[in-house]
């Protein structure tokens, strides 16, 4: 329940920003949307590398190593600010010249390039904070996650309504929301640790104090599949936001909001996919067998109940969720009929999450990539650009394609996983 709750704080900051957005027009909400799906690849891919903390973290935890994890952890921090400044870097000038080539009017291109700009330096506070994330969720602390994130959303709501209605920076000041707001938590999170007993006898005094090649080659040996397999999926939903612009400030900002709105749901079981990650890796770290298959399996029927609440939400009352995003009258009837779609693939999306959760606490990383590659970019992109231009279904035709890759995808993991989980469980590498 605490990642649970962390992560729809994390997503939070999503919304806060599409809802501020949305309230000052669909140019601005446009910019807003075009910004947040270049600038979720860079995070996504910072986020993809350190989630081979948490697992490593919960093996030795399991293996009563817990020696061994304050080495490992100041290994990933220096993993995580090479990331965090490489992602600034990158975005900083590469965002602009993307945004650039993607043929949007002037005035659009100009303040997404402004969002991405601000939200640049948000990136080595980012992955410093998922470093703490990952060893606290690794240790099966998730409640600093949860407080830290929670103060970090609460934050977020004045800032951003100063920066971008009263001083009028409109996508600009979103985004330089973002930037604040996760330098908060990062400093937030670093004083918490520096007090808490729960954090001694980790073996500080032990290992190098600089970086270490080796550690940090075996965190990103691990980590870089996963990093792919998230980039996988990031990348197909944000390839169709691109699409999806190519018809216009109300159809893509109808696709953001629908897509905030499955984007939220989809924190329920992204949060269940961290915990079973955490209670895998333990199992596994004991070499209990029948542990990880439970872990799992409980992960697994968790996450039917919750997407089937979420499907039945959609479906219920898609006017009534919209209208929290947005007033306007193209842009709130495009996102009803998306919304439509998206409670079509809560199920196969829950499922494809909790199952790569459960994978990652057994360290399997590689084949789980493959499987993402093949069925976003194998079917769901293919399908997705084939209907919405080729048969000029636009963007339902786009969130067709979406709902065959999710599909594809939770099928081939969860088989994956139940091929496994059967296996005995060699040690924890």
């Amino acid at each position: 329940m605490p990642l649970i709750a962390a992560q729809l704080a994390a997503i939070g900051g999503n919304v806060v920003d599409v809802v501020l957005a949305g309230h000052l027009g669909a140019h601005v909400l446009g910019a807003v949307a075009v910004g947040t799906s270049l600038w979720g690849v860079a995070i996504m891919g910072m986020v993809g590398i350190m989630m081979a903390l948490s697992p490593s973290v919960a093996q030795l935890d399991g293996a009563g190593r817990r020696g061994e994890v304050g080495p490992l952890f100041r290994q990933a921090l220096w993993l995580a600010l090479g990331l965090g400044i490489f992602a600034q870097t990158l975005v900083f000038f590469a965002g602009p010249a993307v945004v650039a080539g993607m043929g949007l009017p002037a005035g659009l291109a100009q303040s997404a390039s402004g969002f991405l700009r601000a939200a640049s330096f948000a990136a080595p506070a980012l992955s410093l904070y998922l470093a703490c994330r990952g060893l606290s969720e690794g240790l099966s602390m998730p409640r600093p996650s949860l407080v830290i994130g929670g103060i970090g959303l609460l934050a977020m709501v004045p800032i951003g309504y100063g920066l971008m209605y009263r001083l009028g920076l409109g996508a600009l000041g979103s985004g330089m929301t973002s930037a604040i707001s996760c330098w908060l938590q990062l400093g937030l999170f670093l004083a918490f640790m520096r007090v808490s007993p729960h954090y001694r006898r980790l073996g500080w005094g032990h290992g190098r104090r600089g970086p270490d090649l080796a550690a940090i080659g075996a965190l990103l040996r691990l980590g870089v599949p996963m990093a792919c397999s998230v980039l996988m999926e990031v990348g197909m939903f944000t390839a169709s936001t691109l699409g999806v612009s190519r018809f216009g400030d109300a159809a893509v900002s109808s696709h953001q909001v629908a897509l905030n709105i499955a984007s939220v749901s989809f924190m329920v079981p992204l949060g269940l996919a961290l915990a079973v990650t955490v209670r895998v890796g333990n199992a596994a770290g004991r070499r209990d067998h029948a542990g990880v298959r439970r872990a799992g399996m409980a992960g697994l029927s968790l996450t039917l109940a919750t997407q089937s609440l979420s499907c039945a939400a959609m479906l219920a009352v898609p006017v009534h969720i919209v209208r929290l995003y947005t007033a306007d009258p193209l842009v709130l009837s495009g996102a009803v009929a998306l919304l439509y779609l998206a409670a079509l693939f809560q199920m196969s999306d829950g499922v494809q999450v909790v199952c790569n959760g459960a994978l990652r606490g057994l360290k399997d990383a590689r084949v789980p990539m493959l499987i993402t590659g093949l069925a976003y970019w194998g079917v769901g992109l293919p399908v997705g650009w084939f209907l919405a231009f080729g048969m000029r279904m636009q963007t339902i035709g786009m969130w067709a394609g979406l709902v065959a890759g999710l599909s594809v995808a939770a099928i081939l993991l969860l088989t994956r996983f139940l091929v496994l989980s059967r296996r005995p469980i060699l040690g924890i590498g």
